[in-house]
């Protein structure tokens, strides 16, 4: 009761002003609807924010904000037609708050909460559902976010095609979109989260707001992590080369000048390692000589790499680096790069661009975890005694913690990584007998090149 009193007050002494009885009467209906519904007395509220609305639509973002949750409250314990007149309720206020406050509503979001409630409440059937979707994306892709709707655009499109009304090409271009719509935002969170984790590890003071930042930072990536998984288990073997292969042997000879069609044919069959069919080398080389790129250097570095020429093969991965603009691309063909000078044992370069890949892509947490690894291998030639030789393994425990940090989909691998790396590396009793004391820094020698600080145990 305080808090409405102190409310009407409120709106008594500005509509004492020069406020019009009519903004007058907005001021007093808003107060005493957002009162309840602060108080999240949603039954009280919305009759309150609906009056609001009708007779005060401009008056504030804050009603439609309100009635947002008002709505989502009462639809919580809804059923059948009730259920149903909510649902359209909201999608009403949502597209009326977008329609009077555009500049202080998301586009992208907007319209991917109302695909979502559409294919959660099974309004309209999947084309148009899917149609809600492709909305969100064409028209603010940048802020379409949701794991769940982002999921949902490609689920539909493969159902439409299990049905006949979509193509698999038109499945491997919604991939396409998701795939990398959803690496975009991965890789955005690992940015945010870096310098977080970089003060974390270093036992650096958070504020309560960066704590919440790798809180919410970590649960987007185990979310797209997951999202990523199942749209990866839902396009199972329609990406298989059984099916790709057929696919484009049958348009080759009509479509080998067309270079948007040797693009999709390239990526596709090169993104699935369908590298020993004649085909493939077909479509490289014909891309290479039409539009010399990225992937078309990258799929002939593929084709030497399979025939075992190694040194071949890192001249085109490296021309194909320099000219990819695309990140997360980059990124792969680094990761590569770096993979074969670690099989040749060159782990300095190795290292060099499994770092290049991680510039590029942050969330790359398998970069980290191959860093760990090459650091645990050299651990005996990394030291100038047992103890600090040993101390290496925190270092590369700390890599592969970090790697579980930015790539979800790895974390029980490397956490499992990190603590085996742990129990190799120093234990309490050895640092008390040693000349060395907790939070001292060793600098680890050879290619290494690093410090580690001897951890609290």
């Amino acid at each position: 009761m305080k808090k409405r009193f102190l409310a009407l007050l409120t709106v008594a002494l500005v509509g004492s002003g020069a406020m019009s009885a009519q903004s007058g009467d907005c001021a007093t209906m808003a107060a005493l609807a957002y009162d309840d519904a602060k108080a999240k007395n949603y039954d009280a509220a919305y009759p309150a924010l609906l009056k609001v609305r009708e007779e005060c639509p401009k008056y504030s973002l804050a009603t439609y904000q309100y009635l947002e949750r008002a709505i989502e409250s009462k639809l919580q314990k809804a059923t059948g037609e009730q259920k149903e007149e909510l649902v359209e309720e909201l999608i009403s206020v949502w597209e009326e708050r977008l329609e009077l406050y555009p500049n202080k509503t998301e586009k992208g979001k907007v319209y991917s909460d109302i695909a979502l409630l559409k294919f959660d409440n099974k309004i309209g059937d999947k084309e148009e559902q899917y149609n809600a979707f492709d909305k969100a994306y064409t028209e603010d892709k940048d802020n379409f976010k949701s794991p769940k709707g982002l999921y949902a655009y490609f689920d539909l499109m493969v159902e439409m095609q299990d049905a006949g009304e979509r193509t698999l090409q038109d499945v491997f271009d919604n991939y396409d979109r998701v795939f990398t719509k959803i690496e975009e935002e991965e890789n955005e969170a690992a940015e945010n989260l870096a310098p977080l984790l970089k003060k974390q590890e270093n036992n650096e003071d958070l504020t309560t707001k960066e704590q919440k930042q790798i809180k919410y930072a970590e649960i987007n990536l185990a979310n797209y992590a997951k999202v990523k998984e199942a749209i990866n288990a839902k396009l199972g073997a329609r990406a298989d080369c059984d099916n790709l292969i057929p696919l484009y042997k049958k348009d080759f000879e009509s479509k080998k000048t067309d270079v948007s069609w040797l693009k999709n044919a390239n990526a596709r069959l090169s993104a699935k390692d369908c590298t020993e069919d004649p085909l493939f080398f077909q479509v490289s080389e014909a891309l290479h000589k039409l539009e010399p790129s990225a992937k078309s250097a990258y799929s002939l570095g593929q084709l030497a790499e399979a025939e075992g020429d190694r040194a071949k093969a890192l001249d085109y991965y490296n021309e194909a680096a320099e000219l990819e603009t695309n990140k997360s691309d980059q990124a792969k063909i680094y990761y590569r790069i770096a993979n074969n000078y670690k099989e040749k044992g060159s782990y300095g370069q190795a290292r060099t661009f499994y770092r290049k890949a991680l510039n590029a892509k942050p969330s790359l947490g398998s970069a980290y975890l191959q860093i760990a690894s090459m650091y645990a291998q050299s651990a005996n030639n990394c030291g100038n005694d047992a103890f600090t030789k040993r101390a290496v393994y925190w270092l590369a425990a700390d890599y592969a913690a970090r790697a579980a940090r930015v790539d979800p989909s790895i974390s029980s691998n490397a956490n499992q990584a990190a603590a085996a790396y742990r129990g190799r590396a120093p234990q309490k009793s050895d640092v008390f007998q040693s000349s060395y004391n907790v939070g001292d820094a060793i600098q680890i020698s050879c290619w290494i090149g690093e410090t580690v600080r001897i951890p609290s145990l």
